[in-house]
């Protein structure tokens, strides 16, 4: 640390390529996952502590970049993303996004441009020289393993650029390559970037100047990638056009120099599956082909496993894959369908018939129902972000009951107020005043709230907020 020099015999990586998509013999289709000797590992957390807390005290990483940071998530990415569109929406903007694929991003970080820029943000002497050795005279190999579970190995190889996958200081020092890429493409565009996912949603009043402000937006990100060695995926590069019924003049294409962009009507971000109308309606049919593969496992071992043993399948193959991203999807329309898959789950564990109602069931087996679900993960959302929210009594200084509670925006979209932002507002200004005097301890205001939730065992959300509006909430609780 002291004399800026990375051991040597740390600097060899053993490659295990793990399998991203689609067709197996093609190689370009494999993630390297670098494996590190264990010290290589102590001596990048210290690097890392100390870079991390450079950044963080400087404040330089960009805000709009969600991805390897402590307290964001993917749930923060995509209600960023997703609540951009709603609000431009809302405003009676076009609105579209440019869904970016870039072609090995990680592996192909140029090392002197990283430098470069490592020094831009205060990393310099010693340090940066530390980088430096870091990432120079490192050497891997790739292990594969056949069916017959012999193992292969390739010779060694220089690396002459890109930074580790699956090291500890790798995924930071990507973020610092990619952190000026915001502040190139501003103003008119509102990114969203979770590592080299890269997202930019482009907005405008002007249907005829709409189309010139998206090319522009693309041609400056192609003009930043270029400049910092990347390569932008064209034919994997989406742009999305997102729609109400009363928008027009919708866009039949984009272009870049010579190159045509068509339209799609859907694109995938960090595993939610967004359409042009935000139904949401592709992402939830792709939940419901997987819950079925779930009850067909449990409805083949109900018969030789206990319902403990059921219940642990129930949340890996069911409760997974529901949860995850349902403070998106789960208030549409569409997520009955779901439901009914939670239902026969339920129902297949228990051994009950088909038309036995679940109400009970639920509620023995401590499960939630969908609906019930969504409002626990919507409220643990709401309370993780409170201190970006505004309360009554900071818009006005009137005295009253309610001046603790969230202020609810006024919107004029059907489909932004059955959004994240309007709904988890309308439903926490609802929950007892005890409950929310836990804000501050989320594991109790978690446990508690779904002691709380499942003594209603609702279906709907309506019928949520009838029980609370019509009951003495204080009693309720208690």
């Amino acid at each position: 640390m002291l004399s800026g020099i990375f051991p040597t015999w740390l600097k060899y990586a053993q490659i295990v390529p793990i399998l991203k998509q689609d067709d197996k013999e093609q190689p370009t289709n494999y993630r390297p996952i670098s494996l590190l000797t264990s010290f290589s590992k102590i001596f990048e957390k210290v690097i890392y502590k100390r870079l991390d807390n450079h950044m963080k005290s400087n404040n330089i990483l960009a805000e709009e970049q969600y991805g390897f940071r402590s307290n964001t998530s993917t749930e923060q990415a995509i209600y960023q993303l997703t609540n951009n569109i709603l609000k431009a929406l809302d405003s009676k903007h076009l609105v579209g996004g440019i869904f970016c694929d870039l072609t090995k991003a990680f592996d192909c970080v140029d090392h002197d441009i990283l430098l470069d820029k490592l020094e831009f943000y205060g990393i310099t002497g010693i340090a940066n020289n530390l980088i430096k050795s870091y990432l120079t005279e490192r050497y891997q190999r790739v292990i594969i393993r056949n069916k017959s579970s012999n193992i292969y190995y390739s010779k060694w190889n220089k690396i002459i650029k890109g930074v580790p996958q699956g090291s500890v200081l790798g995924p930071l020092l990507f973020l610092i390559y990619i952190n000026d890429l915001p502040g190139s493409i501003r103003p008119n565009s509102l990114p969203t970037l979770f590592a080299d996912d890269t997202n930019i949603i482009c907005m405008h009043y002007n249907p005829h100047s709409f189309k010139e402000s998206v090319e522009e937006i693309l041609s400056k990100l192609s003009k930043w990638f270029q400049a910092n060695l990347l390569t932008l995926n064209l034919n994997k590069t989406k742009f999305v056009q997102f729609l109400t019924k009363s928008n027009q003049g919708a866009l039949d294409s984009i272009d870049l120099d010579d190159y045509h962009i068509g339209i799609s009507q859907s694109t995938s971000f960090l595993g939610l599956i967004l359409d042009s109308t935000l139904t949401l309606q592709l992402h939830i049919d792709k939940i419901c082909t997987k819950l079925k593969t779930g009850c067909y496992i449990l409805r083949s071992l109900k018969s030789c496993l206990l319902v403990d043993n059921l219940k642990m399948i129930y949340f890996s193959y069911i409760h997974s894959i529901i949860t995850y991203g349902i403070i998106f999807w789960g208030n549409s329309a569409s997520s009955d369908e779901v439901f009914k898959l939670q239902k026969r789950a339920i129902r297949i564990i228990t051994n009950t018939h088909s038309r036995t109602s679940c109400r009970v069931l639920f509620k023995e087996l401590n499960i939630l129902p969908l609906k019930l679900q969504y409002i626990l993960s919507l409220v643990m959302y709401i309370a993780k972000n409170i201190n970006d929210l505004t309360i009554n009594s900071d818009n006005h200084s009137i005295n009253t009951r309610y001046e603790a509670n969230l202020y609810p925006p006024l919107l004029r979209l059907t489909k932004y107020q059955k959004g994240v932002y309007y709904t988890g507002i309308k439903i926490y200004n609802c929950l007892p005043s005890k409950l929310r005097g836990l804000i501050n301890n989320k594991i109790q205001l978690k446990k508690e709230l779904k002691k709380f939730l499942l003594r209603g065992s609702f279906y709907t959300v309506e019928e949520y907020l009838d029980w609370t509006s019509m009951h003495d909430l204080h009693a309720l609780y208690l």
